[in-house]
């Protein structure tokens, strides 16, 4: 009797299974993937925020958003929150507790010792940024006009021709660099490049001078957007330079 109680039971038990399991083959639930932007949950600049220290970083303004499609909304937050973001930090605590901590970021660059690396690539990726920042923006003017107009066609002949040769410049550049347009130690305009975060204001340049347009060849810069075409992304910074920047840049430049 009791072997034939077993028997019921499994037999019974079999049967569920084989139910359930039929079920679950035969029953497909669809359920609607998530969109782009519910993939990736974006944040604002102004969420983002330094460590306390010395240094803080440059308000971005305007929103991830608004350098599309020349410079995407991920690219953009990525960029910003979390590349800038850790150079400012970084530097804060490379600074804290020495003298370069009571000083400009200016005075940082022309001061340090080229051999700190710590200080060197932190220092320079924070002013780099902070003003490629200010360098770029959305519905920004072709090109620039009045005093720097001027002294572009001075120095370069044209304005296509300046656009041509900082072109160039980036193009040929090979690994992590940045392109510059500078005000060098006579006043005139010199387009130059670096390697690293290195810049134009530390005793290594090899042409010295205040930057006044900063252009980032870092792939953290393009890459989600252009891959390996960096010309593309070179084209594309010239669609979103802010020349009113600029030309504040180069006044500035001129009276140091």
């Amino acid at each position: 009797m009791k072997k034939m109680r077993f028997l019921i039971s499994s037999l019974l038990l079999t049967t569920i299974l084989i139910s359930c399991n039929n079920k679950k083959l035969t029953e497909v639930v669809e359920v609607p993937l998530p969109t782009a932007e519910e993939k990736i949950t974006m944040g604002v600049p102004d969420d983002v925020k330094a460590d306390e220290g010395a240094f803080q970083m440059e308000k971005l303004p305007y929103t991830y958003e608004a350098l599309t499609p020349n410079l995407s909304t991920l690219t953009l937050e990525m960029h910003y929150s979390k590349h800038y973001l850790t150079y400012t930090n970084n530097l804060n605590k490379a600074v804290a507790g020495t003298e370069l901590e009571n000083l400009t970021i200016e005075e940082v660059l022309s001061k340090l010792d080229m051999n700190d690396a710590s200080i060197r690539n932190n220092a320079g990726g924070y002013y780099n940024h902070s003003l490629y920042w200010k360098c770029i923006g959305p519905k920004g003017a072709q090109q620039p006009k009045d005093t720097l107009t001027a002294a572009i066609t001075k120095k370069f002949g044209s304005f296509t021709e300046f656009t041509t040769s900082f072109k160039e410049e980036a193009t040929k550049q090979f690994g992590s660099a940045w392109v510059w347009l500078i005000v060098d130690r006579s006043g005139n305009l010199q387009i130059t490049s670096t390697q690293n975060q290195d810049n134009p204001l530390m005793r290594n340049a090899l042409v010295p001078g205040t930057p006044i347009l900063a252009l980032d060849l870092w792939e953290h810069a393009y890459y989600l957007d252009y891959q390996y075409k960096r010309k593309n992304y070179v084209d594309a910074f010239f669609k979103v330079i802010n020349w009113s920047k600029v030309a504040e840049n180069y006044e500035e430049a001129l009276k140091k």
